[in-house]
């Protein structure tokens, strides 16, 4: 098996394992990590990463779903319901609109 496609994963001291992986996503998600990375950044008052971000919403959204009553189950999440739906525009626009959001220098220009 090709090393590259093969995840690394290290045991961490505090009981944790770190899984590295390359996801691609479109500049919209991107956006909304650099938003949810800000919000945890006012949250614990230092910087925050994107990686951080990832591992804060995975595991806020994994404790909210064991907390559901027995019966109940999570609803699916799909990527396009953690965007705002846009109108169509070209990649190159959206990208340089995500990342205005991300540098909050939207209506700036």
């Amino acid at each position: 098996m090709n090393d590259r496609v093969t995840p690394a994963m290290h045991a961490l001291p505090d009981g944790e394992a770190e899984l590295t992986l390359v996801v691609r996503l479109p500049w919209e998600d991107v956006a909304r990590l650099g938003q949810e990375a800000g919000r945890l950044a006012s949250q614990m008052r230092r910087p925050v990463t994107l990686e951080e971000a990832v591992s804060h919403r995975l595991r806020s959204s994994r404790a909210a779903a064991h907390a559901k009553p027995a019966g109940e189950q999570p609803p699916a999440v799909t990527a396009s319901a953690s965007v705002s739906s846009l109108p169509a525009r070209p990649p190159a626009e959206q990208a340089r609109q995500a990342i205005d959001r991300i540098n909050g220098t939207v209506g700036t220009a």
